[in-house]
């Protein structure tokens, strides 16, 4: 029964959050007839209602990821509708639409770590298949490969598969092998050739603002594995592979090529109208807007060159002002959290939930931070708010592979081997018999 109420009040939460939003775009929005209101608010409640009722359909230990998704994306379908002037954004809320269908899917995927176990090989290939369209079909080093009026981020489909190689890794740091004389794991070293080979293709694609999301995901996962029972990594070479790491780390930065250096080095305020051109209507941007805003639809950030992704902090504080913005970032905090509040049911899940709480939480800290020009400008999105099919598309379904963690199925696999009978064997005073075992 209280599990009942507790689904109940967290609906009427998350719809009287978006009522409350619904009504300042009413009372102080931008728009040139009631009707876009209208039909802005039917949309967003319309989802709500829908998704709450279609997870009724599932049955989980917890729905909290849940209702943070369906709060999130209808938040950010509100901010998106209101940027400039108030309209429903068809395209983002339809965006938002196949994420919460790819959430469910990443759901039913990943709650059976042993079936996942059998499918690691398909993971490697996956990434590699990605690299290869990345490499063949986007043309002069770019990230995006341009189908008509849709265009599509191969790269962003490489996240989960490199968590899912990370997560399966974990079962096979008993299996150590003597190479001359050394005793390695065969999966570490091919984990670290994909991590190169990922850095290697975002340097040739000339897109390094979301190598640091990718890095994220493989120290997550090396410190899980080093840290698995049996696993026997010794601090010699933990302390060997973080001096590695720095030397890599400074050796890219001091040969960077000349467009990276151009944003280390920016002066934004000297050279407005240049590389400094976005922070610094960024900046000016969230200083407009104080804490409350100057409206939704009232702002000046729209007219500027990816206002609704890469500094759509901004474009919201703007608009919406700091407050909301500051909500909005506490609401991923959450997600990010709940994984730590609600320990995953194993060292499987607990390694793919990792990996993932890190790349939502680096992404969102570079975007917020670039924008506020306390790093340099990167260029990458916040999960769930930013507009873009393919970031919107795995940032769904990775948030789905986040509830299978805290709503796993543990089943026996298919391929079992049978086991002889063990025949009894009689004793002097005492008989054993053969028990089955417990799964």
């Amino acid at each position: 029964m209280s599990n009942k109420l507790t689904y109940v009040f967290s609906a009427i939460f998350v719809l009287l959050a978006h009522g409350g939003m619904l009504l300042n775009v009413f009372f102080n929005g931008n728009y040139s007839s009631v009707s876009s209101v209208i039909i802005l608010s039917a949309a967003v409640l319309f989802l709500d209602i829908a998704y709450f009722t279609a997870m009724l359909f599932f049955k989980q230990n917890t729905y909290a990821i849940d209702f943070l998704m369906i709060l999130l994306l209808n938040m950010s379908v509100i901010f998106q509708s209101c940027f400039g002037k108030v309209h429903l954004s068809i395209k983002h809320y339809i965006t938002c639409i196949i994420a919460l269908i790819a959430c469910r899917a990443g759901y039913m995927l990943c709650r059976n770590h042993k079936w996942l176990q059998e499918q690691k090989k398909f993971f490697y290939i996956g990434i590699v298949i990605l690299m290869v369209v990345i490499i063949t079909l986007t043309g002069s080093r770019s990230m995006w490969i341009s189908l008509g009026p849709i265009t599509i981020q191969p790269s962003e489909f490489i996240k989960p598969l490199f968590v899912l190689a990370c997560a399966t890794s974990i079962a096979e740091q008993q299996k150590k092998r003597k190479v001359f004389i050394f005793h390695v794991v065969y999966e570490n070293l091919a984990l670290f050739g994909l991590m190169a080979m990922i850095f290697l293709l975002q340097w040739w694609c000339r897109d390094l603002g979301s190598l640091p999301t990718f890095v994220a995901i493989y120290a997550c996962g090396f410190l899980l594995r080093i840290c698995y029972p049996k696993a026997k990594f010794s601090k010699n070479k933990l302390i060997a592979a973080g001096t590695v790491l720095l030397i890599v780390a400074i050796i890219g930065i001091k040969f960077a090529p000349s467009y990276v250096q151009d944003r280390l080095h920016v002066d934004i305020w000297g050279d407005q109208s240049g590389d400094g051109y976005q922070q610094s209507q960024a900046l000016i941007g969230i200083a407009n807007g104080g804490w409350f805003g100057k409206g939704p639809g009232h702002g000046y950030l729209h007219n500027v060159f990816a206002h609704n992704n890469d500094i759509v902090f901004a474009t919201i504080s703007e608009e919406w002002g700091l407050l909301y913005a500051l909500m909005m970032v506490f609401v991923i905090l959450i997600i990010v959290m709940i994984p730590l509040i609600n320990p995953p049911r194993s060292y499987f899940h607990a390694t793919m939930a990792t990996g993932i709480c890190a790349s939502f939480a680096v992404q969102m800290a570079l975007n917020i931070f670039g924008s506020c020009n306390m790093i340099p400008f990167t260029g990458v999105t916040i999960p769930f708010i930013s507009s873009g099919g393919s970031s919107l598309m795995v940032s769904g379904l990775m948030a789905g592979m986040l509830i299978a963690c805290q709503s796993p199925v543990f089943v026996q696999s298919n391929k079992t081997k049978k086991k002889k009978p063990v025949q009894s064997v009689n004793y002097p005073q005492q008989q054993y018999s053969p028990r089955r075992e417990s799964y």
